[in-house]
């Protein structure tokens, strides 16, 4: 086995390991918080009923088919053949909707918002920390305060100023939601403008904290090639500033470029308090109102899937890495 081969088992081994632990502490957590999930649904489903032997048949009925009258290792291996075979189980809170059904009608809202705003904050972000790093003076003093600024400002919190601001005060932008209640999803331009106005301040929340980010990262990284030793013999051998500086910013897009990765892998679950604020038809919001209603499988279903995203994330990353950077590539070399 060679080198990489053996950096590949290595690596896959733990991370296997991860998602198993992932997975179970996945259904134990919700779990242990207090109250009866069952119960909930029983009292939706009894209303108006006086019958206590009425009621206590209903809730034995959903208890039985939830599994919650089982013992919890029982509950435990139904959860793991469950997961094996795609079923994420009943909503609880949202019965008799599928967690999976559920899950595929958020997902694809939330790749929509968060997808462009982590693209566009990325490059934004990354052109404006270079030329701050490259010009240096004025230009410098005011983009990193600014960045610094925009960076240290929570995703939740930027989203309440401009909801508050525009959506509130100046009455610009909608309050909440996809799209007008009114309207019906379908392809045409009314439902389409009526999207990207419900958009565009969940976009902008992101984007703008996005930019502040990236901006101090791709600075800093730039600011420390520009003062390396590499720069200053390229200099005294005569190479051209132009090309220099090609390197330079090519040898700081690497952890920039690895935190573009993280943040794509990890956009399932990131910025979910912001879709919650904007009331935004994401998995952040299903997953709050899931929390709220002790709803096991639907809090299981999120959780599970934002895990799996960060996973799968860094192991992409990390196989990448082992291909491409010499250094790792010197490890393994030695390891071997």
């Amino acid at each position: 086995m060679n080198a990489y081969a053996k950096y590949f088992v290595k690596k896959f081994f733990w991370y296997f390991l991860t998602m198993i632990i992932a997975i179970s502490l996945n259904f134990i957590l919700p779990r242990l918080i207090k109250g009866n999930p069952v119960s909930v649904i029983v009292s939706q489903m009894t209303a108006g009923i006086t019958d206590s032997d009425s009621i206590k048949k209903v809730y034995q009925t959903f208890a039985q088919e939830f599994g919650v009258d089982k013992p919890i290792i029982t509950q435990y291996f139904i959860f793991l053949k469950n997961l094996i075979t795609g079923n994420l189980g009943t909503s609880f809170g949202f019965y008799p909707k599928k967690v999976s059904t559920v899950l595929a009608s958020a997902v694809p809202w939330t790749i929509a918002l968060q997808l462009p705003a982590i693209l566009t904050g990325w490059i934004l972000g990354n052109v404006l920390g270079a030329f701050a790093a490259y010009k240096r003076g004025v230009f410098d003093k005011v983009i990193f305060p600014t960045a610094l600024f925009i960076h240290s400002i929570p995703f939740f919190t930027l989203a309440i100023i401009l909801l508050y601001t525009f959506g509130l005060t100046l009455k610009l932008f909608p309050t909440g939601g996809g799209y007008d209640f009114d309207m019906i999803p379908q392809l045409n331009l009314p439902f389409i403008l009526s999207v990207i106005r419900h958009h565009t301040l969940p976009y902008l929340s992101i984007v703008l904290v996005m930019i502040g980010g990236q901006a101090i990262g791709m600075r800093e990284m730039s600011i420390y090639e520009l003062n390396a030793d590499y720069v200053l013999y390229s200099k005294l051998l005569g190479i051209k500033d132009s090309r220099v500086v090609r390197y330079v910013f090519r040898n700081a897009m690497l952890p920039q470029i690895t935190g573009l990765a993280l943040s794509i892998g990890n956009m399932v679950g990131g910025a979910l308090i912001c879709e919650i604020v904007f009331n935004y038809p994401g998995i952040g919001t299903w997953l709050f109102a899931s929390i709220r209603q002790l709803d096991y499988p639907m809090i299981s279903g999120c959780t599970l899937l934002i895990t799996l995203s960060v996973l799968l994330a860094n192991f992409t990353i990390e196989i990448i890495y082992g291909l491409v950077d010499p250094r790792i590539k010197a490890a393994q070399m030695e390891d071997n």
